[in-house]
């Protein structure tokens, strides 16, 4: 059974102290090409908090997420899944799961992350999902890829992991906009005080260079992804 972590008020630098859950691995799909071979929480305290709940040692199930989620105050921002990803097994979103959490997060800020294939059907649930105000970003391997996400699903927000910081680039390779996320070089920029990949609506697609203990391993699955 999937497992839910919920933590009221994140102690990591980049995301700043607003709530963040952990998922566990059972969600995370066979199309990431960084499946164990460079995933940021791969290593440190977060895996092994991660593996904590993945084994049930913490967390809860999906009810007892939703009743977290709708305790917090309107317009709060939160992260979903600082590991772990969409509800569902592999590379298949479960709809209703997905659409619960939705729902508990209406008159909240709550965005995430997937690694998901851009099948039909989970465009399906995400999309629904997105429509109740739940913001989903598709996460490309690269920039190359993030142009073939934008075509195939378009008006989703989209990020992308790059190798390294990609300094004067400010595009893709059809000519999308791109912006590298301010909390990776920047001190004074969190997740808390940014919000940008909560904005469902933004035209930029948000660049992650490869990073966290494994970012080597990272840096090389998005080369050979590209």
């Amino acid at each position: 059974m999937t497992r839910y972590h919920f933590t009221r008020e994140s102690s990591n630098a980049k995301t700043g102290p607003i709530p963040v859950t952990t998922t566990s691995a059972d969600t995370c799909p066979d199309s990431c090409p960084f499946k164990r071979n460079g995933c940021y929480a791969d290593g440190g305290p977060l895996r092994m908090h991660w593996d904590k709940v993945t084994r049930g040692e913490r967390g809860t199930d999906l009810p007892g997420l939703c009743e977290q989620i709708e305790s917090l105050p309107a317009g709060q921002l939160w992260r979903h899944d600082q590991a772990g990803d969409l509800p569902g097994r592999n590379n298949r979103i479960a709809p209703a799961q997905l659409r619960e959490i939705a729902r508990a997060n209406v008159g909240r800020r709550g965005f995430t992350y997937t690694h998901k294939p851009a099948t039909p059907a989970n465009l399906r649930a995400i999309r629904e999902a997105s429509a109740l105000g739940f913001t989903i970003n598709l996460s490309a391997n690269s920039l190359a890829h993030a142009d073939t996400l934008a075509e195939t699903a378009p008006g989703l927000p989209l990020v992308a992991v790059v190798p390294e910081h990609p300094g004067k680039t400010t595009s893709t390779p059809a000519g999308r906009p791109v912006t590298v996320c301010p909390a990776t070089y920047r001190d004074d920029v969190t997740c808390a005080s940014c919000g940008l990949c909560q904005r469902s609506n933004r035209r930029a697609i948000v660049a992650f260079p490869a990073h966290g203990s494994s970012r080597r391993k990272a840096a090389e699955a998005s080369t050979a992804a590209s």
